[in-house]
Formats: structure tokens, sequence, C-alpha cells
């Protein structure tokens, strides 16, 4: 340690206090961490850009795929679709990534996830191959979806794992950057194009350009992540031979961590019902719903969602120093009792629906900011990834791929233009309930194989009774 910054001693007090185990990894310095980051970042950021702009798209989609009255609903069907996948992506690269490394699974679904998003730009419609044209659709968003099911959890783990342990929640907060920075510039560039081209060109054939930027974007996040080395943590536990056979880590999952990926499911109850209601659902709403013309609405999104990663690593940074239960608390309380009035508000016109979108977003950062930190550690390592993914991926098909179908056939079915914010109610409610079991993994270290908590010190067991105790 002679040769080490100040910073970089500091950043892992905790680890040196593992007793019997060794001596802590040699740890990456800051531009490692900062490379780190980013790769995951723009990963996150080209797979939320693919359902922000989906769903923005909307629309356009709906004339070119599905023509007709139902039209809309059978658009936002394909988005559930997606996430059926999710699931079983997540049981796929989990495993995988638990076992074989983090980094290559990592550069692997972000291929898979930009590719079929371009795909979707050059996809003929059902004008030009009848029937064949939504089938396609359809198996494209499939695709997504399962290279989904293993970007997002291999992301967070990646970057908790090369984040110092008193930062985690500043370092993991630029991973929801790069989710709202995704949503955000999917908006901005169906913006632009409705500015410049107009309505009825974007509608024609310009609609299909926002889907062609994927293709790049993929290519710039696999560069990134294909330069990076393997997360230190997983070397060493790679170094201790400490993992087992991919079916041997999701028996010891099922086996010794079915609590935590309960508290997990319903963590991600309340993230994702509210995630998909403001930042899939919303542009759906304040048109069908509100009555706001396609710029008004893309405007508005643009400009909440900007707000919102402005904020996001304070949110991330709070909690280094709180903790990360006291920020879900206030979340969770906060948005139960505002959705309503929020709601209310945004249907009174253009800037009330701004500032009802921006309370509700502002309100939701507790949460998003601090999920990259939060998830990973509520597992250890030899079954981090796939705990993460699975349970995650399994409440988000359930909860928040089907918010917007959800809510658009609840409002049709009761003509109450406030089941959104019901809907959000009901799931922070079940987000509570988890928080309560939760434990606090403020400075925890992610090293070892139980599962990590504030002021606990990390151990090395053999994989088969690591979850016994």
């Amino acid at each position: 340690m002679a040769h080490e910054s100040p910073a970089r001693i500091d950043a892992h007090q905790t680890s040196e206090k593992d007793s019997g185990t060794g001596p802590a990894p040699i740890e990456p310095d800051l531009k490692t961490v900062r490379k780190a980051v980013g790769a995951s970042a723009i990963g996150n950021a080209t797979e939320w850009f693919d359902y922000g702009l989906y769903a923005v798209s909307t629309a356009y989609l709906s004339q070119h795929f599905f023509p007709g009255d139902n039209g809309q609903l059978w658009t936002l069907s394909l988005l559930a679709l997606s996430f059926i996948m999710r699931p079983i992506g997540g049981m796929v690269w989990g495993p995988i990534g638990d076992k074989m490394g983090r980094k290559g699974v990592l550069a692997l679904t972000i291929v898979l996830m930009a590719a079929a998003t371009f795909l979707i730009g050059v996809l003929p419609d059902v004008n030009t191959i009848g029937v064949f044209a939504p089938i396609l659709l359809a198996v494209l968003r499939v695709v997504q979806g399962f290279s989904s099911g293993g970007e997002y959890g291999g992301a967070a783990t990646f970057m908790a794992e090369y984040a110092p342990d008193h930062r985690r929640g500043f370092y993991g907060s630029f991973l929801e950057f790069g989710t709202l920075g995704g949503f955000a510039f999917g908006s901005l560039i169906v913006l632009i194009g409705e500015l410049t081209l107009g309505n009825a060109a974007m509608m024609d054939w310009g609609w299909r350009i926002p889907f062609l930027v994927a293709g790049p974007l993929g290519l710039i996040g696999w560069y990134l992540r294909s330069k990076l080395a393997e997360s230190p943590i997983f070397e060493e536990l790679e170094g201790k031979q400490h993992q087992s056979s991919v079916g041997g880590g999701l028996k010891e999952l099922f086996a010794h961590h079915k609590g935590q990926m309960a508290i997990v499911f319903g963590l991600v109850v309340a993230v994702n019902v509210v995630n998909y209601t403001l930042l899939t659902y919303m542009p759906t709403y304040l048109e069908s719903s509100v009555g706001m013309d396609s710029s008004t609405t893309l405007t508005v999104m643009f400009i909440a969602q900007f707000a919102m990663m402005v904020v996001m690593p304070f949110g991330g940074a709070l909690s280094d120093k709180v903790g990360r239960k006291p920020m879900w608390f206030v979340s969770l309380i906060a948005l139960f009792v505002l959705s309503v009035p929020m709601y209310l508000l945004m249907a009174q016109g253009f800037w009330f629906a701004l500032l009802g979108f921006a309370v509700l977003g502002l309100l939701y950062i507790p949460q998003l900011s601090t999920i990259s930190a939060t998830f990973p550690a509520m597992f250890p390592a030899p079954v981090r990834y796939a705990g993460f993914a699975i349970a995650y991926n399994v409440s988000t098909m359930i909860f928040g791929g089907t918010s917007p179908m959800v809510n658009e056939a609840l409002i049709g079915a009761t003509g109450n233009d406030l089941v959104p914010a019901f809907y959000m109610m009901g799931a922070c409610l079940i987000g509570f309930i988890a928080v309560l079991f939760m434990k606090e993994t403020k400075g925890a270290s992610l090293r070892g194989t139980q599962v990590p908590e504030t002021g606990k010190v990390p151990v090395f067991e053999p994989a088969a009774t690591a979850g016994a105790h």
C-alpha cells in the first residue's frame, strides 16, 4: 500500500479489515473506475434509449405496423412482450456472468440490443410485407428483451464492484444518469425531427432515423466495454476458486437467497411502476388523456428528464452519507401522498404538466439514484449478477413493462384519467413493505461470499456453505 494515493487507501479501508483471507486485491485507480462507470452508463443509456424511443414513437409505429382502432394498444403490448423475455435473459446471462465474468456478457448484450433497435429503423411496414411486418417487429422486441435481461443487472453489478465502498452511491448514480440520458435523448431526437421535418414527414418516413442512431451508440458502448478489465471483486473470487458451475450457481441462489430476491422483487415493483408510468407511458397519457400535441408532450418529457439527470448524482452522493433506506422511505411516502395531486395538476396545461411531472420525477430520484448501489449489495459476489438480474427482471416483467398497457386499458375501461396515479400509489405501498426488510449497505464491502451489510467484515467460504449463515 506504500505507493497508493490517499484516495485509493481511503477507498478500501473496509476491505483491509478482512481477517483470515489475506490482503485485499489491488484496486483500480480513479481513472479506471471512471472508465468503468462510463462504459456501464453508455450501455444503459443505449438500452433505455430504445425503450424511451419506442415509447415516444408509439403513434408512428401504430400507423405503420398496427393501423386501426386498437393500434396504440397493440403497439404498447409489444413493449410489454419484450419484458416477458427479460427474466429468461436474466436466467441465461446472470449465471454466465457469475461464472465467466461480467465484462464479456456486457459486451455481447449491448451489441444485441443496439442491432435490434437499428433493424426496427429499416423494417418494412404492413403496407409492404403485410402481417410479417408486426411479426418481425415482435421478434426484434423479443431480442431486445432477452439482451436487456442481462444488460441492466450486469452493468449495475460491474459498476458497483468497481466503485469504492464509501462512494458506491455516487458512482452508481451515473448508471441511472445513463438511463435518463437514454430516455431524454430519445425524446430530444424525435422532437428535433418533429420541429425540422414536420409531423407529416416524421409520420411517413422520418420516424426511422432515431432508430438508426442506436447502431453507432451500440458500437461505442461495445468498444468501451471491450477495453476494460474484469471487475476486481470477480477476479478476487475467481482467484480464490469460490465459483460454482452455472447450474450450481442457480441452485445456490434459490436455496439460500430467496429472501433477498423477494425484497428486490418488492422494491422493483415500486421502481418500475413509477419509472414506466412516468417515463414510458407519460407521452401517451399527455396526448390521449390530457390532449397535448406531440411537440408539446416531447418538450415536457425532455425538460423534466433533463432536470432529473442534473440532480441524479446528488441523490447518489447523499445516500453515501445518510444511507439507502432513508432515501427510499422518503421517496415512497412522498410519491404515495402526491401522486393524485400532481396528476390533477398536469391536466391543467403545459406549465402545470411540466411542474407536475418535474415534482414526481424529483421525488423519484431518491429511489432511482440509489438502485445501482442498493441492489447489487443485496447478494454475495458468487451469485450477485444472477440474483440481481433474475429478481429484477421477473418483477419488471410483471409490473414494469406492462404498466403502459395496463394504464391505457384501465383508463379506457373506467374512463378515469387518474388510474396511473392510483397504480403508482399501490406500487409505492409494496415498495415500502420491502424496504422494512432491507438491510442497510451504506459503505459495506461487496467482497466475500456472504450477503453484504454495513459494518460487516467480508469472509470467504466454499460455495456450498456460503449462504447457510
